[in-house]
């Protein structure tokens, strides 16, 4: 196995950070590898912004559901898709742009995730910790005025980032037999069960956080609520009408 691919299946999620500081130089880089992941027809639909000021960043771990790590790292980078600087390039060009499309929410919300990974792959590469925040859309009306976004814009998620403080177990993945399908879709059930026994020992097991429940159980609080409700009319609002 390669060193990218160790690297790869050796991801964790760091949540304590020391009071190490990342080099803006280092940071830069960082982005710049994000920039490198592929692009839908290379629009390059994202923006990401790099939160500096501690009580923007302390407003909006209260926001994204009081995770104090994104004020405690290094850096906090919240990454927004962005079909407002294509669109406008190529109205620009004088063409009759049409806005709103479904296709175009797919399209900067898929190149978002894919530059963002690359900067997490980067990170983690040079020894950093990286930690997803999906809490942005708790309050994504909140955040994007706070960040002065405009229409065509929305936050998706953000990343704390910075040198680990912890050093907690990898997290087991589903069988690769439940994930990759020949030819055609199969069910899985076998699968699932041989997977929840797997977590129900990690979970009972590992170092912190301890908890008696397997990956069935701790799904049933995503999906027996309307999760996030309030995202269709945000994202209308936002420009992303999905015609």
């Amino acid at each position: 196995m390669n060193d990218v691919i160790q690297l790869l299946k050796s991801h964790r999620s760091i949540r304590k950070f020391t009071d190490r500081q990342i080099p803006r130089e280092l940071l830069i880089e960082l982005i710049q590898a994000g920039q490198g992941a592929a692009t839908s027809s290379h629009v390059q639909a994202y923006s990401v912004i790099h939160v500096k000021n501690p009580a923007n960043r302390e407003q909006i771990a209260e926001l994204a559901g009081g995770q104090g790590y994104i004020a405690s790292c290094s850096d906090f980078l919240v990454f927004c898709a962005d079909m407002k600087r294509p669109t406008e390039a190529s109205e620009r060009t004088g063409a009759n742009v049409v806005r709103g499309m479904t296709e175009q929410l797919l399209v900067a919300t898929v190149d978002t995730a894919l530059m963002a990974q690359n900067v997490a792959v980067a990170a983690e590469s040079e020894g950093l910790g990286i930690c997803y925040i999906g809490g942005i859309r708790n309050n994504p009306q909140e955040i994007s005025d706070l960040l002065r976004l405009p229409e065509h814009v929305y936050p998706v998620f953000g990343m704390c980032l910075g040198y680990p403080a912890h050093e907690p177990e990898v997290k087991p993945r589903l069988p690769v037999e439940a994930i990759l399908k020949e030819d055609y879709y199969t069910e899985d059930d076998e699968q699932v069960g041989s997977f929840d026994t797997t977590m129900k020992t990690y979970y009972g097991a590992r170092s912190t956080s301890n908890k008696d429940t397997d990956w069935s159980h701790n799904l049933k609080p995503l999906f027996d609520t309307k999760l996030r409700p309030h995202m269709h009319d945000f994202l209308v609002k936002r420009g992303f009408e999905m015609k």
